[in-house]
């Protein structure tokens, strides 16, 4: 199979880009020219350097690619809103730039590179669940990304799509957390149930589940009540 895999360079892209390529041909995709020329070194593995907030960048370095078995929509950005009644619009573009605009720019691209039978993957949040503090940017963003997903699973019916809502996954950007991430994972073990729901063409893939259905399950509160929980975590 030939699988391309953006956000390669590090965190749950290069587990994924790693552990795919030991019985696949993988295209990893970053800006990290360091990062993949190491990868590069792995006989089944092709690096191809671009921003995926880029489209001329995604198109040229693409152009030669077709008929891809999978394509993972794995990069994004994450930032905090630390004063939302001073709202930081700079920020807001930011990551909404890099975890939704993005999405549209690599499907312009990629989308009919895809092969009839393949599979789509776009990697969201479980932050989608319920609203949480500091999460107006980075929530939006993710919301959206899984709003995307879902439809184009309506628009695509030869392609199989399946939107990702990891829980907290040990990467170098999770580490910039300042709170605690309970049932954290590591991106390695990440990467596994990646594969193991993609290979049974799962429309959603949650991990780590005792975590996942928790926020599942408090999703079903009255909002209100909600409400008055996620403002005692305010700091």
């Amino acid at each position: 199979m030939k699988i391309l895999i953006t956000g390669a360079t590090s965190g749950i892209g290069e587990s994924l880009a790693l552990l795919y390529a030991k019985e696949h041909q993988v295209y990893a995709c970053g800006r990290n020219a360091e990062a993949l020329q190491r990868l590069g070194e792995h006989e089944s593995i092709t690096p191809l350097c671009f921003d995926v907030t880029d489209l001329a960048q995604i198109t040229e370095a693409t152009a030669e690619i077709d008929d891809l078995d999978i394509v993972v929509l794995n990069a994004g950005v994450c930032e905090y809103i630390d004063d939302a009644r001073h709202f930081d619009s700079a920020l807001f573009e930011r990551v909404i730039r890099g975890n939704l605009l993005s999405l549209g720019y690599c499907l312009e691209a990629l989308l009919s590179k895809i092969k009839s039978g393949g599979q789509l993957a776009i990697v969201s949040s479980s932050v989608t669940y319920l609203p949480i503090t500091r999460s107006e940017a980075y929530g939006a963003a993710k919301a959206g990304a899984t709003y995307l997903a879902r439809t184009l699973a309506v628009d695509l019916p030869d392609i199989d799509v399946s939107v990702v809502h990891p829980g907290f996954v040990h990467t170098p950007l999770t580490a910039k957390n300042d709170f605690a991430m309970p049932m954290a994972i590591s991106s390695e073990d990440a990467a596994k149930r990646i594969v193991r729901g993609l290979h049974k063409r799962q429309a959603e893939i949650h991990f780590p589940k005792r975590f996942t259905l928790i926020l599942k399950a408090l999703r079903a509160l009255p909002t209100s009540l909600w409400l008055r929980i996620a403002k005692g975590m305010v700091r």
